[in-house]
């Protein structure tokens, strides 16, 4: 029995030894990432947080100050502006983009000839970077030889300064971002509008209801998930927005375009006001945080009822 016993030992030792070493190896294919989240994501999150209590232009030593920063834009009217051009970007790409992006989904979930021809063309501008989709749409607004103001004039129309006019600024670089983003979108729907089962409009069928009828009775509450996670994701881009007004507008005109995102740079690479700067990061993060809740809890509510 005792020489049984010896002889079984060795091998649940081997077994311990084998799941030991696969536990080593997997912790070591993990460790890059783990560094790299450290290094890149946690620790500029922590001294930011540090930087934004502190005067600091990025190259002398850090003064400690408080919340003499927070108070100071949130009483600045240039930083309120900003914050108010951001929730104009916002609520002008985020709701009209949404259910522009749901009618065609609808559509491209029928039975057409070339669909996958139609979904290429709508996700083509996703794969293509911001600032080439920028530099396109600020030459087609641009006011002399523009491809829109072209068109309009052998119409006959008015031909507008797009991006220079304070109140056609913010408008233009919505609807370019509306474009750009619309198959992002339109995928994310289409995903959802295939796990609605076609006996659910059979039956609406049957009961004689109209397209319409069906759009916004049966699909729309159907997907209310898919929409929220759409709304989320759509705040967060829109409310970082930056590389458009970089590149169309950079902020102008007389500040109509400027956001908090273009706002933080300015202040961080060209004022070196880098403290500054981190606050107004952090400002910006509680503010997309809280709208993210509420879209969340209203959502919820919505399920409860």
């Amino acid at each position: 029995m005792a020489n049984v016993m010896t002889a079984t030992k060795p091998k649940k030792n081997v077994i311990e030894t084998i799941s030991n070493s696969e536990a080593f190896w997997g912790y070591s294919f993990l460790l890059p990432i783990i560094i790299g989240f450290l290094v890149f994501t946690a620790f500029p999150v922590v001294m930011s947080m540090y930087y934004s209590l502190t005067r600091f232009d990025g190259i002398t030593t850090p003064t400690f100050i408080g919340i003499e920063n927070y108070r100071h834009i949130l009483t600045d009217d240039v930083f309120l502006r900003s914050l108010w051009n951001t929730v104009y970007f916002t609520l002008g790409t985020v709701p009209l983009g949404t259910f522009i992006a749901l009618v065609i989904a609808v559509m491209l979930n029928s039975n057409i000839k070339f669909m996958s021809v139609f979904r290429a063309a709508y996700f083509i501008p996703v794969i293509v970077s911001m600032v080439s989709v920028a530099m396109v749409w600020q030459w087609m607004y641009q006011p002399e030889f523009g491809l829109i103001n072209a068109v309009l004039g052998r119409l006959g129309l008015p031909q507008p300064r797009w991006l220079a006019s304070i109140q056609l600024a913010m408008p233009s670089v919505i609807a370019m971002s509306i474009w750009r983003g619309l198959g992002f979108t339109i995928v994310i729907y289409l995903a959802g509008l295939s796990g609605i089962s076609s006996s659910v409009y059979e039956a609406a069928d049957i009961d004689g209801a109209s397209t319409i009828q069906k759009f916004f009775h049966l699909t729309i509450p159907l997907l209310r998930h898919t929409t929220l996670f759409v709304l989320v994701i759509g705040m967060i881009g829109a409310f970082q927005a930056f590389d458009q007004i970089y590149i169309m507008t950079r902020g102008g005109p007389a500040r109509a375009t400027q956001v908090v995102v273009y706002m933080i740079y300015t202040h961080a690479f060209q004022y070196f006001r880098q403290g500054m700067a981190s606050a107004m990061a952090y400002v910006l993060f509680i503010i997309i945080f809280i709208g993210s809740i509420i879209q969340m809890k209203i959502s919820q509510s919505k399920d409860v009822v």
